[in-house]
Protein backbone atom coordinates (compact mmCIF):
# COMPACT_ATOMS: atom_id res chain seq x y z
CA UNK A 1 0.00 0.00 0.00
CA UNK A 2 2.84 2.18 0.48
CA UNK A 3 4.26 2.16 -2.29
CA UNK A 4 1.32 2.28 -4.43
CA UNK A 5 0.93 5.52 -2.35
CA UNK A 6 4.09 7.07 -3.21
CA UNK A 7 4.01 6.52 -6.68
CA UNK A 8 0.56 7.84 -7.17
CA UNK A 9 2.08 11.16 -7.44
CA UNK A 10 4.30 10.30 -9.70
CA UNK A 11 1.94 9.06 -12.52
CA UNK A 12 -0.04 11.82 -12.29
CA UNK A 13 2.70 14.01 -13.73
CA UNK A 14 3.07 11.72 -16.47
CA UNK A 15 1.87 13.35 -19.29
CA UNK A 16 -0.57 11.83 -21.46
CA UNK A 17 0.22 11.32 -25.04
CA UNK A 18 -2.17 13.83 -26.34
CA UNK A 19 -0.42 16.24 -23.76
CA UNK A 20 3.30 15.15 -25.11
CA UNK A 21 2.30 15.90 -28.92
CA UNK A 22 1.36 19.74 -27.76
CA UNK A 23 4.99 21.37 -28.17
CA UNK A 24 5.64 19.15 -31.12
CA UNK A 25 2.48 20.31 -33.00
CA UNK A 26 2.87 23.67 -31.35
CA UNK A 27 6.07 24.00 -32.85
CA UNK A 28 5.56 22.40 -36.32
CA UNK A 29 2.75 25.10 -37.00
CA UNK A 30 5.28 28.10 -35.94
CA UNK A 31 8.06 26.78 -38.11
CA UNK A 32 5.02 26.32 -40.87
CA UNK A 33 4.03 30.19 -40.72
CA UNK A 34 7.44 31.24 -40.70
CA UNK A 35 8.77 29.04 -43.62
CA UNK A 36 5.90 28.24 -45.71
CA UNK A 37 5.30 31.58 -46.98
CA UNK A 38 8.84 31.97 -48.20
CA UNK A 39 8.13 29.06 -50.84
CA UNK A 40 6.40 31.74 -53.38
CA UNK A 41 7.21 29.47 -56.62
CA UNK A 42 8.35 26.37 -57.90
CA UNK A 43 7.72 23.64 -60.60
CA UNK A 44 8.70 19.98 -60.34
CA UNK A 45 7.51 16.85 -62.66
CA UNK A 46 6.08 13.73 -61.38
CA UNK A 47 5.71 10.40 -62.85
CA UNK A 48 2.22 7.97 -61.88
CA UNK A 49 2.19 4.88 -62.29
CA UNK A 50 -0.48 2.32 -61.69
CA UNK A 51 -0.48 -1.61 -61.61
CA UNK A 52 -3.89 -4.08 -61.47
CA UNK A 53 -1.77 -7.39 -61.77
CA UNK A 54 -5.31 -9.24 -61.53
CA UNK A 55 -6.33 -7.99 -64.82
CA UNK A 56 -2.80 -6.88 -66.29
CA UNK A 57 -3.85 -3.35 -66.43
CA UNK A 58 -0.77 -0.60 -66.51
CA UNK A 59 -0.72 3.17 -67.27
CA UNK A 60 2.00 5.92 -66.68
CA UNK A 61 1.57 9.20 -66.74
CA UNK A 62 4.21 12.40 -66.61
CA UNK A 63 2.87 15.83 -65.57
CA UNK A 64 4.50 19.03 -64.83
CA UNK A 65 3.57 21.04 -61.56
CA UNK A 66 3.87 25.05 -61.13
CA UNK A 67 2.72 25.73 -57.75
CA UNK A 68 2.30 29.70 -56.37
CA UNK A 69 2.10 30.92 -53.44
CA UNK A 70 -0.82 30.43 -51.33
CA UNK A 71 -1.20 27.22 -53.20
CA UNK A 72 -2.66 27.58 -56.52
CA UNK A 73 -1.17 24.47 -58.64
CA UNK A 74 -1.45 23.99 -62.39
CA UNK A 75 -0.75 20.75 -64.06
CA UNK A 76 0.27 19.96 -67.76
CA UNK A 77 0.63 16.47 -69.23
CA UNK A 78 4.19 15.87 -70.96
CA UNK A 79 3.76 12.07 -71.52
CA UNK A 80 1.35 9.31 -70.78
CA UNK A 81 0.93 5.63 -72.33
CA UNK A 82 -1.20 2.68 -71.00
CA UNK A 83 -4.26 2.09 -70.06
CA UNK A 84 -6.56 4.64 -71.51
CA UNK A 85 -9.67 4.68 -68.73
CA UNK A 86 -6.70 4.39 -66.14
CA UNK A 87 -5.35 7.59 -67.24
CA UNK A 88 -8.64 9.16 -67.98
CA UNK A 89 -10.43 7.75 -64.64
CA UNK A 90 -7.42 7.32 -62.15
CA UNK A 91 -4.71 9.47 -62.98
CA UNK A 92 -6.45 12.93 -64.15
CA UNK A 93 -8.97 12.12 -61.42
CA UNK A 94 -6.08 12.53 -58.82
CA UNK A 95 -5.16 16.24 -61.04
CA UNK A 96 -8.81 17.29 -59.77
CA UNK A 97 -8.60 16.48 -56.57
CA UNK A 98 -5.20 17.64 -55.84
CA UNK A 99 -6.51 21.09 -57.17
CA UNK A 100 -9.50 21.20 -55.54
CA UNK A 101 -7.75 20.75 -52.02
CA UNK A 102 -5.62 23.42 -52.64
CA UNK A 103 -8.42 26.28 -53.54
CA UNK A 104 -9.04 28.77 -51.08
CA UNK A 105 -12.12 27.36 -50.00
CA UNK A 106 -10.51 23.81 -49.42
CA UNK A 107 -6.81 24.95 -47.53
CA UNK A 108 -7.90 25.50 -44.13
CA UNK A 109 -9.83 22.46 -43.68
CA UNK A 110 -7.13 20.01 -45.73
CA UNK A 111 -4.03 21.41 -43.46
CA UNK A 112 -2.53 19.02 -40.76
CA UNK A 113 -3.27 21.06 -38.03
CA UNK A 114 -4.48 20.91 -34.47
CA UNK A 115 -8.10 22.39 -36.22
CA UNK A 116 -8.48 19.16 -38.17
CA UNK A 117 -6.80 16.44 -36.29
CA UNK A 118 -6.03 15.31 -32.63
CA UNK A 119 -2.75 14.13 -32.14
CA UNK A 120 -1.18 11.72 -29.79
CA UNK A 121 2.70 11.28 -29.14
CA UNK A 122 3.60 7.52 -29.75
CA UNK A 123 7.53 8.01 -29.57
CA UNK A 124 10.50 8.76 -31.79
CA UNK A 125 12.97 6.63 -34.41
CA UNK A 126 15.54 7.55 -36.54
CA UNK A 127 14.08 8.02 -40.08
CA UNK A 128 16.61 8.66 -43.36
CA UNK A 129 19.52 9.57 -41.05
CA UNK A 130 17.74 12.00 -38.68
CA UNK A 131 15.27 11.76 -35.88
CA UNK A 132 11.78 12.04 -36.23
CA UNK A 133 8.63 12.56 -33.87
CA UNK A 134 6.27 9.88 -34.41
CA UNK A 135 2.53 10.95 -33.54
CA UNK A 136 -0.95 9.84 -34.29
CA UNK A 137 -3.17 11.83 -36.52
CA UNK A 138 -7.10 11.41 -35.98
CA UNK A 139 -9.46 13.11 -38.32
CA UNK A 140 -11.88 15.55 -36.48
CA UNK A 141 -14.44 15.47 -39.30
CA UNK A 142 -14.46 12.84 -42.42
CA UNK A 143 -13.27 15.41 -44.86
CA UNK A 144 -12.21 13.36 -48.20
CA UNK A 145 -8.97 14.63 -48.50
CA UNK A 146 -8.15 14.12 -44.17
CA UNK A 147 -6.29 10.83 -43.57
CA UNK A 148 -6.05 8.37 -40.03
CA UNK A 149 -2.75 7.12 -39.63
CA UNK A 150 0.70 8.66 -38.12
CA UNK A 151 2.87 11.15 -39.56
CA UNK A 152 7.03 11.58 -38.50
CA UNK A 153 7.75 15.03 -37.31
CA UNK A 154 11.51 16.21 -37.93
CA UNK A 155 13.13 16.76 -34.52
CA UNK A 156 15.45 19.41 -35.91
CA UNK A 157 13.18 21.27 -38.91
CA UNK A 158 9.48 20.54 -37.20
CA UNK A 159 8.42 19.80 -40.35
CA UNK A 160 5.91 16.34 -41.61
CA UNK A 161 8.63 13.91 -43.46
CA UNK A 162 6.65 11.12 -43.71
CA UNK A 163 2.83 9.95 -43.50
CA UNK A 164 1.00 6.96 -43.13
CA UNK A 165 -2.25 6.14 -43.15
CA UNK A 166 -5.75 5.46 -44.76
CA UNK A 167 -7.85 8.28 -45.97
CA UNK A 168 -10.57 9.15 -43.32
CA UNK A 169 -13.36 8.80 -45.37
CA UNK A 170 -13.74 5.85 -47.72
CA UNK A 171 -14.01 7.20 -51.76
CA UNK A 172 -16.68 4.26 -52.45
CA UNK A 173 -18.88 1.47 -52.15
CA UNK A 174 -16.42 -0.43 -54.21
CA UNK A 175 -12.78 -0.04 -52.54
CA UNK A 176 -12.76 -1.76 -49.42
CA UNK A 177 -9.28 -0.79 -48.31
CA UNK A 178 -6.89 2.39 -49.66
CA UNK A 179 -3.27 2.72 -47.55
CA UNK A 180 -0.30 5.12 -48.42
CA UNK A 181 2.68 5.88 -47.84
CA UNK A 182 3.88 9.94 -48.60
CA UNK A 183 7.59 10.88 -48.17
CA UNK A 184 8.95 13.78 -48.16
CA UNK A 185 12.79 15.18 -48.36
CA UNK A 186 14.33 18.55 -47.50
CA UNK A 187 15.25 20.69 -50.69
CA UNK A 188 17.03 23.84 -48.50
CA UNK A 189 15.08 24.92 -46.20
CA UNK A 190 11.93 23.64 -47.21
CA UNK A 191 10.04 20.32 -47.39
CA UNK A 192 8.74 18.36 -50.05
CA UNK A 193 7.57 15.68 -51.59
CA UNK A 194 9.58 12.74 -53.50
CA UNK A 195 7.02 9.46 -53.03
CA UNK A 196 3.47 8.70 -52.54
CA UNK A 197 2.80 4.92 -52.95
CA UNK A 198 -0.83 3.92 -52.52
CA UNK A 199 -2.14 0.36 -52.37
CA UNK A 200 -6.44 0.22 -52.79
CA UNK A 201 -8.51 -3.08 -52.93
CA UNK A 202 -10.82 -2.60 -54.72
CA UNK A 203 -14.20 -5.09 -55.12
CA UNK A 204 -13.73 -7.40 -58.49
CA UNK A 205 -10.85 -5.50 -59.22
CA UNK A 206 -8.48 -6.77 -56.44
CA UNK A 207 -4.87 -4.99 -55.21
CA UNK A 208 -4.23 -2.08 -57.40
CA UNK A 209 -1.07 -0.18 -56.53
CA UNK A 210 -0.56 3.42 -57.45
CA UNK A 211 3.17 5.03 -57.36
CA UNK A 212 3.37 8.74 -57.74
CA UNK A 213 7.10 10.18 -57.71
CA UNK A 214 7.97 13.68 -57.83
CA UNK A 215 11.55 15.15 -58.56
CA UNK A 216 13.40 17.75 -60.60
CA UNK A 217 12.25 20.61 -58.66
CA UNK A 218 13.40 24.35 -59.45
CA UNK A 219 12.86 26.56 -56.12
CA UNK A 220 11.60 30.34 -56.11
CA UNK A 221 12.82 30.92 -59.48
CA UNK A 222 11.99 33.34 -62.01
CA UNK A 223 10.35 31.93 -64.98
CA UNK A 224 13.22 32.89 -67.48
CA UNK A 225 15.69 30.14 -65.80
CA UNK A 226 13.46 27.33 -65.35
CA UNK A 227 16.27 25.95 -67.05
CA UNK A 228 18.73 25.19 -63.93
CA UNK A 229 19.86 22.79 -61.88
CA UNK A 230 16.95 21.35 -59.23
CA UNK A 231 18.41 21.26 -55.53
CA UNK A 232 19.05 18.06 -54.27
CA UNK A 233 17.32 17.00 -51.17
CA UNK A 234 19.38 17.77 -48.24
CA UNK A 235 20.17 14.42 -45.78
Amino acid sequence: MFALICLAPLAANVPSPADAAEPVIARMMEVDRTVTPQLRHYTSSRRYSLENKRFGQRAEMTVRMTFRHPGHKQFEVVSEKGSGAIRSRVFRKMLESEIEASSAEMRDATHITPRNYSFRLIGSEELEGRQAFVLEAIPKTKNKFLFRGKIWVDAEDYAIARIEGSPAQNPSFWVRKTTFVHRYAKFGPFWLAVSNASTTDVLVFGRTEVLVEYFDYRINEAPAAAGGNSPAPDK
